[in-house]
């Protein structure tokens, strides 16, 4: 097996939306905001070469969404999927799995396209199989109304359409579920229902994919809950029973949003679990 980190490029949220009832004279000290309050985040994915399969976990935003909607987003930086597929020598054809830690639009936007003769929609991965679960794909495509502007029926109706959509086999009971990938999933339920966060077994290490479960090192603190959150309680209680997890077993924590750092790792301290050190994928993993 071999694992690649998958820039895609940054956007830009909210700080007060991103860290919840925290207040800002905190957050910033991790997360500095710019004028309009905005902070920068990645949306950093992964990609899993395992013999004749290739793996991609979330596929960032994508570029078919409108002029309008993308200047909410301050979209920038130099990184794309498809540039850094080209430099490890990969196309979206290769790619055989495409798993979806959830179907919110910055995480599974670039898994469509428009096609730009018929302008429909189509699977940007022609040849992969699109992984999600039964639960989420029903709160997906029967959103409430607090989340509705994140699940956009063009980035996922077509999936199911296209006949390559496939589900990790899960049950009621958020948990640690294997699946027919070369990795496990912890299924939560806080920022959504029926998150995956991929575990992996790699070179001697378990390395987690937190998906919206972590941020970033600035989540760290239990409080620290985005506003984003459905069930933030739950959040709390998923996060604290994960991190402390975390810390005892040494897990290197695989950070889908935070800018400036690929991986953490986490220890306990008198004040709770706390960050131990970020750091560059390649200088932990070769």
């Amino acid at each position: 097996m071999k694992i690649y980190p998958l820039h895609t490029g940054n956007f830009k949220l909210d700080g007060g939306a991103m860290f919840g009832v925290v207040p800002k004279s905190l957050w910033q000290r991790t997360n500095p905001a710019d004028e309009n309050n905005m902070c920068t985040w990645s949306m950093r994915c992964m990609l899993i070469e395992d013999g004749d399969r290739l793996i991609l976990i979330d596929t960032g935003i994508g570029n078919k969404q409108s002029e309008k909607f993308f200047k909410h987003y301050y979209l920038h930086g130099n990184d794309s999927l498809d540039g850094n597929l080209q430099k490890l020598g990969f196309h979206r054809s290769d790619i055989t799995d495409v798993f979806l830690t959830h179907l919110h639009f910055d995480h599974v936007g670039g898994a469509i396209e428009r096609d730009p003769k018929s302008e429909s929609y189509r699977p940007a991965f022609p040849n992969a199989h699109f992984w999600t679960n039964q639960r989420h794909w029903k709160w997906a495509t029967e959103p409430n109304a607090r989340e509705k502007a994140s699940f956009l029926k063009e980035n996922i109706l077509p999936i199911e359409e296209s006949g390559q959509l496939k589900y990790v086999n899960v049950q009621d009971k958020d948990g640690i579920y294997p699946t027919d990938l070369p990795f496990d999933v912890l299924l939560v339920s806080g920022h959504t229902d029926a998150q995956m966060c991929p575990v992996i077994n790699y070179q001697g290490k378990k390395l987690v994919f937190m998906a919206d479960l972590l941020p970033s090192t600035g989540h760290i603190p239990l409080p620290y809950v985005m506003g984003y959150d459905t069930r933030p309680l739950i959040t709390l209680s998923e996060k604290e029973r994960f991190m402390k997890e975390a810390a005892d077993k040494e897990y290197y924590l695989f950070l889908e949003h935070d800018s400036a750092n690929e991986i953490c790792t986490v220890h306990n301290t008198e004040k709770g679990v706390r960050l131990k050190d970020t750091h560059r994928f390649n200088d932990i993993f070769n």
